[in-house]
């Protein structure tokens, strides 16, 4: 009796990326493609409709990204796992999708007979993480990756929300302030927990003014979109 196959949904905004990863799996016996969807909010519905096995998840998005879809599609279907593919090894990508709920992050310069390995490995509940992501991590854990090295990675725009976080200004006010929605400043603020490896808003702003990013003369301003 045949294994029943690894369903898996293929998330990417470009076209001709979900066409060639589908092209190949779909010569894979062991995995079978249920779906394609082209932005983080269509991987969410799908998801949602289907909970496939495994989700094939791009970061960069118009609209949701990759991580908010990430998230949301763990809890709305826990068991389904999410391999990242994507061209981005850099600590303020690989970190906050680890974070989110990725099982997996690999790279688009993977072969792809490595790729569905990948694949079967997340949907056993395996992790894989490239070879230049998997050095990013350990360096991470051994702490060489310092202070500097983090808030290197962060956009200005995050370093904006920080400076006011550690103002006490609340996300409403955030928001206003930098003419940005709630939802948007929800999104900085769980990226900037992420990538300082924080866990609450107070933290960061301890951080903050141990780091000097802020200074009691008061909050400066916004340094840019």
């Amino acid at each position: 009796m045949d294994a029943i196959p690894v369903t898996i949904l293929i998330v990417d905004d470009h076209e001709i990326v979900r066409r060639g990863v589908r092209a190949t799996l779909d010569t894979v016996s062991d995995i079978k493609v249920v779906g394609e969807a082209s932005s983080g909010e269509q991987a969410v519905a799908m998801t949602q409709a289907i909970a496939p096995d495994v989700v094939l998840m791009d970061l960069i998005m118009p609209g949701m990204d990759g991580l908010e879809a990430t998230r949301q599609i763990k809890k709305l279907s826990p068991r389904t796992q999410i391999v990242v593919l994507t061209s981005y090894d850099q600590d303020e990508y690989i970190f906050p999708a680890l974070q989110a709920g990725a099982t997996s992050y690999t790279l688009k310069d993977m072969k792809m007979d490595s790729l569905a390995d990948a694949i079967r490995k997340a949907a056993r509940g395996e992790a894989t993480l490239h070879p230049r992501v998997a050095m990013r991590v350990i360096k991470n854990l051994r702490g060489e990756i310092t202070g500097e090295a983090q808030l290197n990675g962060m956009t200005e725009r995050e370093l904006d929300v920080l400076k006011m976080i550690a103002h006490g200004l609340s996300n409403n006010q955030i928001a206003e302030a930098l003419v940005i929605s709630e939802y948007t400043v929800k999104g900085h603020v769980s990226n900037i927990l992420s990538k300082l490896q924080l866990s609450d808003r107070t933290q960061a702003a301890v951080y903050a003014w141990q780091q000097g990013i802020v200074r009691r003369e008061g909050l400066s301003a916004p340094t840019g979109s």
